[in-house]
C-alpha cells in the first residue's frame, strides 16, 4: 500500500525537522508540535519496526517541505494538511509509541511552552496510542 507522504520520506533530515519546529513553534502550535514530535521520538526508538520508521519519514518529510498541499505561509490554513499528515501517521504507527516517547515529547515540549494544558496533550495521546 502506497501512503500519501510516500514521497516524502527523501526530504526527511533531522536538521531541517528541529529547524522548522524551533523556528515556527509559537506559530505551529502545541498540538501539532506534539504529534510531530511523538512521531520523531518512535523513530528514534530501536525497537520501531523499519516499517513504522519508513512511515515516520514520510510523515515528518511532508511536515518538514515547504511544497505540501496546503503551503505553510498560508495564513491559518498553512498547518491544517500538516497536522492531518501527522494525525494519519500517529494512527498508522500508534502501537509503537510507549509511555518513553511521550514523555520524551512532553519534555521538549515543556522547555518551549513552559507546563502547558496537559488536557491538550492527553487528548493526543487518547486518540492516537
Amino acid at each position: 500500500m502506497k501512503y500519501p507522504f510516500e514521497p516524502y520520506k527523501k526530504r526527511f533530515s533531522e536538521n531541517k525537522f528541529w529547524k522548522k519546529i524551533t523556528v515556527q513553534v509559537k506559530k505551529i502550535g502545541m498540538k501539532t508540535i506534539y504529534m510531530a514530535l511523538l512521531l520523531y521520538y518512535a523513530y528514534k526508538r530501536k525497537e520501531t519496526p523499519l516499517w513504522a520508521k519508513n512511515i515516520v519519514l514520510g510523515t515528518l518529510g511532508y511536515f518538514i517541505s515547504p511544497i505540501d498541499i496546503i503551503p505553510d505561509l498560508t495564513p491559518l490554513l498553512g498547518y491544517t494538511d500538516d497536522a492531518g499528515m501527522l494525525a494519519l501517521g500517529l494512527v498508522i504507527i500508534s502501537s509503537n509509541i510507549d509511555n518513553d516517547v511521550k514523555a520524551n515529547a512532553r519534555e521538549k515540549l515543556s522547555s518551549w511552552f513552559g507546563n502547558g494544558n496537559d488536557d491538550e496533550l492527553d487528548e493526543i495521546d487518547e486518540e492516537y496510542s
